[in-house]
């Protein structure tokens, strides 16, 4: 194979994606990314407008067809919706960023003592983290099968799905003028992600659909000084991450360049785990 042919691998024009959690730290960058790539684009998060506002702008900056829209991804039907305005805007769906995350509406409540946590909490960020990829990568495995053409679907995990947390990290760190924690219902939805992921990847295998986890470090994000210094002390790198180096591993995943690559979970940690 020529250099040409090894670089056309990672093009993905005439491709549809959806991004879901399209707007959060990392979602923007997906569908940046994507779009740069040649990919059509779905944005979709809670806000309608500001969905649709992102997506004409990504129109504007890479020349690629792009629409906005609204999806509470824990609502069945609202995820049926959204996969039919996909489909009758942008046409087939090939690709899926499964990336949608909730840390609720009530951080005091996100960020409760395990031994104090609410049954009510745990349920509203389990509705989203967990029940919302399971509606959506349903939703789009019907519908990728139905096409007939396969696809790839790539779901965010976290290092705090398959790692426990280093409590002495947490220290005197506050994020966006809160102290912090990693409570166990983001590490109990994201370790399920990794479990659905390889279950659909050995279950639609034979449909030429793959199924791929995409597992972060820890993301400069707003995090204080302190918990920056403490985080990146754990890190063989030395530091924490940047939101633009997760997306060179999601357009690997999502692109001919991965055609083989299916059950697996990428981590971009900076080394974290191999410790």
């Amino acid at each position: 194979m020529s250099t040409q042919t090894y670089r056309a691998l990672f093009d993905l024009s005439g491709k549809t994606a959806i991004v879901t959690g399209a707007l959060g730290l990392l979602g923007r960058r997906f569908c940046r990314g994507l779009a740069e790539s040649g990919a059509q684009v779905a944005v979709v998060d809670l806000d309608a407008d500001k969905a649709q506002q992102f997506a004409s702008r990504l129109a504007q900056d890479y020349g690629t067809r792009a629409a906005g829209i609204g999806c509470d991804v824990s609502n069945p039907a609202a995820v049926d919706h959204m996969i039919g305005q996909t489909c009758e805007v942008l046409g087939d769906i090939h690709i899926l960023l499964n990336n949608a995350a909730s840390k609720s509406e009530h951080l005091d409540a996100f960020f409760a003592p395990f031994e104090e946590y609410s049954l009510d909490e745990w349920r509203r960020v389990m509705s989203v983290n967990l029940d919302g990829a399971f509606l959506t990568a349903q939703a789009v495995g019907r519908q990728m099968i139905a096409q007939g053409t396969g696809g790839s679907i790539i779901q965010t995990s976290s290092i705090y799905g398959l790692l426990g947390p280093d409590d002495r990290i947490y220290q005197d760190s506050h994020y966006l003028g809160t102290t912090i924690n990693t409570p166990a219902v983001y590490s109990a939805s994201k370790a399920a992600i990794v479990g659905l992921t390889n279950h659909l990847a050995a279950r639609w295998a034979k449909h030429g659909i793959r199924v791929n986890t995409l597992t972060p470090g820890g993301v400069e994000s707003g995090q204080n000084d302190t918990f920056v210094k403490n985080y990146s002390n754990r890190v063989p790198m030395g530091r924490m991450a940047k939101a633009d180096e997760l997306v060179g591993a999601a357009l690997f995943l999502a692109s001919d360049a991965s055609s083989y690559v299916t059950g697996q979970n990428l981590f971009v940690d900076g080394g974290l785990s191999a410790w």
